[in-house]
């Protein structure tokens, strides 16, 4: 994956962003026995999924055309 660039667009970042900060706080909801705590911190980890595909959708995630050769069928060869 390493050349493709593969998630390193500002809507896979902030996505990824919310939804660690949503995970955090459910496990320390969890941890502190607190359900309420612990379904916002769920919350919080879907709304990173909701953030990130609008992101995507308002042009600031990967193209939607592939834009790398690995992505791409190789050509066909004649004889």
């Amino acid at each position: 994956m390493a050349g493709s660039s593969h998630g390193h667009t500002p809507a896979a970042w902030t996505g990824v962003i919310i939804a660690f900060i949503g995970f955090c706080v459910a496990g320390a909801f969890m941890v502190m026995a607190q359900p309420v705590g612990f379904w916002a911190g769920m919350v919080i980890t879907a709304l990173g999924g909701v953030v990130g595909g609008i992101m995507r959708q308002m042009g600031l995630g990967q193209p939607k055309t592939p834009a790398h050769s690995a992505h791409q069928p190789a050509p066909a060869t004649e004889n």
